[in-house]
This record gives C-alpha cells, structure tokens and sequence, in this order.
C-alpha cells in the first residue's frame, strides 16, 4: 500500500526503489503485507519512491542469494541487472577479454509498434530488503541486481543519522553504524584480495583490511569514552530532577503513533511534527500545561520499531533511561492503524529489555478520530482500560491532563503547616512545591493546608522549622 510522500517532492522527483520480503514459516500474508508496508514508510522516509515489491516463500534465509532463480530474474527486471550472479573472472585472463570482445551481429529482431509506444517503467536505483542480510548475500545481491543493496537494519541506521539533533544521539547512531558495518567492510577487503589475486599471502588488500579495522575500532573506543561524559552530565539532570522529588512522565509508542503531537498538546511546545518513521529521535522534556504543583514533567521517547537493530537499542539505553525513571507511562498507539497489536507487543518488548516494563502504564489509543463509531466501541470493549482520544482534539488532550494530575494526586498526602508571620517567606514555598487546599491567616500565623507527595512535605517540614 503506497502512501503519499512526506517530503515537499512528488514520488517522481525522488529515486525509484523496489522492496524485497522473503515470507517464512508461520507468517501469514497479512503480516509479510504489513510488514512490507512498514518498509514502505521507511523507505519513503529515507526520500525514495517505492515503484515494486518482489517477495518469495521460502524456508530460510540462509541460502546465499536470498532468493531463487526465478525471483533473481524478477528483481533484476525492476533495476536492469543480470539476474544472477556473474562468475568471477580473474583481471587479465582469456576469460575476462572473451567478455569483453564484440559481440557479433546479430539478425535484426522486430519490434512490436504496441511496446514501442508504451511508457518506460522507471528502473530502481536501490533494492531494499525487508531483512539483515549477511557480508555475502548483499554483495551477491548487488551483483544481481547492479544497483545499491539496503537491508532493513542499514535503513533504520540510515534514517537516524539523518534526524539525529543532540550530541548524544549523533555519538550513538556513528557507534551503531561503525559497529554494523564492520563485518561488510571485511567482505568486500576479502574481495579486494581475490582480485588482486594474493589469496594465501599478505597482500595489498589484506593491509588495507587491517588497517580498516583498526581505524573502526580506534573510533569505536574514541566515540565510547566521549558518550560516557555525555551520558553522564544526562544523568547528572536526570539525578536532580529524581532529588527536586519531581513527578515524571514519559510518552512511549511506536514511531509515529503520534507522540510528538500529544507532547505538544500536553505541554504548549511548538516542537517538531512530522507524518513520519522517527521524525524526532532525541528525547525532550517539557512542564505539564496547565501547570500543577508539584510540577508535572513530560518527556518524549524515541519511537520504537520492530526488528530495531540490536546495537541501537544498546546504544540508546540512556535515551530510554527517561523512560525507566518516569513515574507513569503514556503507552501512545495509533489505534487507526492496522498492525497495532503487532505495534503494541513491540514496545512493550522492547520496555522489558530495558527492565521497565513493569513500571504503572496508561494505555493511549490515539487517532481515534480517523475511525469509525462501530471501530471505537470495539476497541474500547477490546481495551477496557485504555483512553480512546485524538491528539488533535483539544478537550482530549486536556482530559488526558486531568487523568495524568489524579494519577501523581493518588499517592499524595495531605498536610497542614503552621507558618509564623516572621517566616512568611516560607510560604511561597508551600505555593511552588505543593497543591495548596486551603489558607488562613489566624493569630498565631498562616494555616496552609496542602497536598504533596511524601517526600516533598519531609522536605518542606525541615526547611519551614530551620
């Protein structure tokens, strides 16, 4: 299913491009067709037009061309290239100069004024392929197909390079990538060597190899020490805010089910939204608007997907750390979209590997307002615990808000305080940390009665009594 282009270009200003899923055992049609259309979205995020789709049934995805013969054929009609892999040829031998000998004349074939007259299908300029793939098979692939070869990690990989904004995320996406691509940049050194024809010694090819891994690795370790000072001034604000006894709360989902906008709602930012597969990757925190006492924080994760490739997810730990210190999660669904449960499962997969997957969720299904009143009633019955919403309604969002504020008010407690007149100072503080119930002014000084959590009313008796 395409959908249309996220960019200001129209799909024929933007590179064409053909996608690849192999169907195994136990997936059905509907999730290879939802998975392709994910890799669609990707793609299309990534500024290439999707003009065909080339899928196979097959048992594994060991064999070393992915595909068979007849699928390889199939492919290379979307790009022009052979169809299968050429045999190698040794530079200089009589094999290499037969091929490249004139071919002899041949009789003159008619053409059929019909297909004359027909328009070009436009050819592919990169295949991509709804699966890792091994050093061998994309470079077989590329040989099949002669154009550039993507499988799903590198255009995940791809794709946060582009939209990464802070220090932080710029350091962990090139450490995921210099970590991806290591074991291609050993293939295509071995290659190197064969043609140079040194199998068995140390030749050219082989030092150009040793010299690429130790570059990788040097940088590796270089990018590793600077995150390390990077992730720990995060955890230095993180340890402030956790000590200010501030209450948390972070939006968690897949990409674009429509955290951005909800954020935005919630907090009166004029953040970036996008229709878009990772649109923003860094995590941003803002104060809960209306403003409540004690504040209300809000932060924005990055997107999750399925099949994130593992180094990602190792790299962004401290990007998801807000969401393992966040008091209440907003699980934010696009419940208009048809692979949700699938989409659903994923996060909360992902939140078990971080070890927050236990942490008090409230489950948004967002986008309602794009289904119907008989989807609506289904799903509510399927999720009787869910709130059914559209970030883009107003008095959604500010329902929400009122469901957020009697979340933190439950583990409150309520307190009063006797403020002398001579520490009147005092009770601007009761103002700023606390929900003030009530105040009166009596001989003896200001009675306020308030609603704090535990440790902020400890925190206040000290400061009042000092």
């Amino acid at each position: 299913m395409s959908r249309a282009s996220h960019s200001n270009s129209t799909a024929a200003d933007r590179p064409p491009a053909v996608l690849v899923g192999v169907q195994l055992q136990g997936v059905s049609n509907e999730a290879l067709a939802s998975s392709l259309d994910e890799l669609e979205r990707l793609t299309e995020t990534l500024g290439l037009n999707v003009i065909g789709r080339v899928t196979q049934k097959r048992r594994g995805l060991g064999d070393a061309n992915l595909l068979g013969e007849g699928k390889l054929r199939e492919l290379a009609g979307y790009t022009g290239g052979p169809g299968f892999v050429p045999p190698f040829v040794v530079p200089g031998s009589r094999a290499e100069l037969e091929a490249h000998a004139p071919a002899a004349e041949l009789d003159p074939i008619e053409e059929d004024e019909e297909d004359t007259e027909q328009e070009p299908t436009p050819q592919a300029v990169t295949v991509i392929i709804d699966h890792d793939l091994s050093p061998t098979q994309m470079r077989n692939l590329e040989k099949v197909t002669g154009v550039e070869v993507l499988d799903r990690s590198m255009v995940i990989l791809s794709i946060f390079q582009r939209h990464a904004r802070t220090r932080e995320a710029k350091i962990q996406v090139e450490i995921a990538r210099l970590v991806y691509m290591a074991p291609r940049l050993r293939e295509a050194h071995a290659n190197v060597e064969r043609q140079r024809g040194g199998i068995g010694g140390k030749g050219a090819g082989e030092s150009a190899l040793e010299l690429g891994r130790r570059g990788a690795r040097d940088r590796i370790a270089e990018l590793r020490r600077t995150l390390v000072g990077v992730q720990r001034e995060a955890e230095t604000q993180r340890s402030r805010r956790s000590t200010n006894e501030t209450q948390a709360v972070a939006l968690i989902g897949y990409t674009n089910a429509g955290k951005s906008r909800l954020m935005r709602g919630l907090t009166n930012d004029s953040m970036y939204v996008a229709d878009q597969l990772f649109a923003t990757l860094d995590t941003t925190v803002r104060v809960l608007v209306p403003e409540t006492r004690p504040r209300i924080l809000i932060s924005d994760t990055v997107g999750f997907i399925k099949d994130l490739p593992h180094d990602l997810v190792a790299s962004f730990r401290s990007t998801l750390a807000e969401a393992k210190d966040a008091s209440l999660h907003l699980h934010v669904v696009d419940a208009s979209d048809p692979a949700m449960r699938n989409q659903h499962e994923v996060t909360r997969k992902v939140l078990a590997e971080i070890d927050a997957g236990e942490h008090p969720r409230l489950l948004i299904l967002n986008k309602c307002d794009l289904l119907d009143e008989a989807q609506r009633d289904a799903l509510a019955a399927e999720f009787p615990d869910a709130v059914l919403m559209a970030a883009s309604v107003p008095a959604d969002v500010l329902r929400l808000h009122g469901l957020i504020r009697d979340f933190f008010e439950r583990f409150m407690e309520e307190e009063t305080f006797l403020v002398p007149y001579d520490r009147q100072a005092k009770v601007w503080l009761l103002h700023e940390r606390c929900r003030v119930l009530e105040e009166r002014y009596e001989e003896d000084g200001a009675h306020v009665r308030v609603l704090a959590p535990a440790g902020v009313l400890g925190g206040l008796r000290r400061e009042i009594q000092a």
